[in-house]
């Protein structure tokens, strides 16, 4: 079961808004906490009912760590947290990378390598994550769960289990309250039906549709031309960012309907001026547990600029290897990395040479934009292609402008003005949380939730109407790329 299905809309999210519905009037909040987490194990093992137990057992045993390390001092309490993060990284190493282990130790010593029949768990690198985050946390003092029920919900929400975004204890717990969730409930199902529906607009009307483009130069063409490499990337890095930016809004809003906010995992991104300023703006929580639980325990930047040129560099070769078991995303890692020891060093040459006015200059501005759109679709390349050799393939291309690779039809069947109006959104427009932010200034905002001005009619009926021809284009319904990793 995935968001834009139409079990999902027309069936799941209905039942179970109206069963939570029904509990907070009944002013029970352990039932309504223990409905929601039903409801998340049901909408997990919608997918593979297999994988359910596989679930419950990260759960029972994180939390079953967590409460012993609660009393614990000294050794037993750090033997305690190195037995839970070796769970956890032990369940994805060998569900998401045994195989490849196996096959590079395979490549390396030579012979026949024999794949293991492993089925990737869906949301494995999410909820172990957010767990290993709930460890070290507890191991620090900063958690003290004690509730089982409440921390299912933590771990199991439907609405960020499948792709995040990562959550951390301290900001879900307290809203895991009858009288926080009902709190200002009009608001928030307002906000949370427009993050739902631009959400699944993203989705189904900018990324599907930009899909079948990056699919035939990705995976299909074999040979690509220079228009072709170009147009290719340029679809694959708006798809990416309106299929997954669309998941989180969706993710956003439906947490939303039932009173619960979900932290903030996209800002605009393509809109940095820097792969520092990208990285604080693409999947925010991933980067906040890299940064928190990798680059800092590694030293940050307490122990030099070497130092922490390294540590960048690790800390992004690892996440390349979380976002997937090949060599493609480890090289998309260590890319990223490089950027970012080489911004880090422009930063530093500007802050000696007194060059740090240069930032205020508009030319300057445009041109680090410029540069930093160019290097992260260079980036999306690697992230996307297949195998190593896709990715030299398109690379060669982009940079053979004389190469018309058999004079393929590509360029003809690409829908121009839809790549203009999604490059324009991804580079001007403020996100959703920014643009309700806006209208909250304006009394006829209020108009949405009550139906009192005409403006706040108009906006509703613009908005079911959205919602109406969104709905109507799900026939051909496509999974979220994030489901992948």
């Amino acid at each position: 079961m995935i968001f834009n299905s139409y079990l999902f809309l027309l069936v799941f999210l209905p039942l179970v808004l109206i069963g939570f519905t029904l509990l907070v009037r009944l002013n029970s909040s352990t039932a309504a906490i223990g409905f929601l987490s039903l409801a998340s194990l049901v909408f997990y093992s919608a997918w593979n009912p297999v994988y359910l137990p596989l679930l419950l057992l990260s759960i029972g045993l994180n939390y079953l760590h967590g409460r012993l390390i609660l009393p614990c001092n000294g050794r037993w309490r750090t033997a305690l947290l190195c037995s839970g993060v070796t769970f956890n990284l032990g369940l994805l190493a060998y569900f998401k990378y045994a195989n490849f282990f196996l096959a590079t130790a395979t490549d390396l010593g030579g012979g026949n390598f024999q794949p293991l029949d492993v089925v990737l768990p869906l949301a494995i690198s999410f909820f172990s994550f957010q767990q290993i985050a709930f460890l070290v946390d507890t191991y620090r003092g900063l958690c003290e769960e004690r509730s089982f029920g409440r921390y299912l919900l933590f771990v199991a929400f439907f609405p960020q289990l499948i792709a995040g975004p990562i959550v951390h204890h301290k900001e879900m717990m307290p809203q895991f309250k009858l009288a926080v969730m009902t709190q200002d409930r009009e608001i928030k199902m307002t906000h949370g039906m427009i993050f739902l529906v631009l959400g699944l607009a993203k989705k189904v009307l900018i990324a599907d549709s930009l899909a079948p483009y990056a699919i035939d130069v990705f995976d299909q063409q074999e040979s690509v031309s220079f228009a072709d490499a170009w147009l290719g990337t340029l679809a694959y890095t708006l798809q990416l960012y309106f299929d997954f930016s669309g998941y989180t809004d969706m993710a956003i809003g439906i947490a939303l309907l039932f009173g619960i906010r979900l932290p903030d995992n996209f800002d605009s991104p393509y809109q940095a001026r820097s792969i520092v300023d990208f990285w604080r703006r693409w999947h925010m929580t991933l980067s906040r547990f890299l940064r928190d639980y990798l680059y800092i325990p590694l030293g940050g930047n307490r122990r030099g600029r070497g130092r922490r040129y390294v540590n960048l560099t690790l800390t992004m070769l690892l996440g390349g290897l979380w976002h997937g078991a090949a060599w493609t995303f480890v090289i998309w890692g260590a890319m990223h990395g490089l950027l970012l020891v080489v911004n880090h060093g422009w930063h530093y040459v500007q802050r000696r040479t007194g060059l740090t006015s240069l930032a205020e200059s508009f030319t300057y501005r445009a041109f680090c934009w410029a540069l930093t759109l160019l290097a992260v679709m260079h980036c999306w390349v690697m992230f996307r292609a297949p195998s190593l050799d896709r990715a030299m393939k398109i690379y060669t291309a982009m940079y053979s402008p004389g190469d018309r690779a058999g004079e393929l039809a590509f360029p003809q069947q690409v829908p121009y003005a839809l790549l203009v109006l999604a490059t324009l959104i991804a580079l001007y427009l403020p996100n959703i949380k920014r643009m309700l932010g806006a209208f909250e200034a304006y009394p006829n905002w209020s108009g949405l939730r009550s139906g009192a001005s005409a403006a706040g009619r108009a906006a509703a009926l613009a908005l079911a109407c959205l919602a109406v021809y969104v709905v109507t284009m799900l026939d051909s319904f496509s999974e979220f790329l994030y489901f992948q990793f």
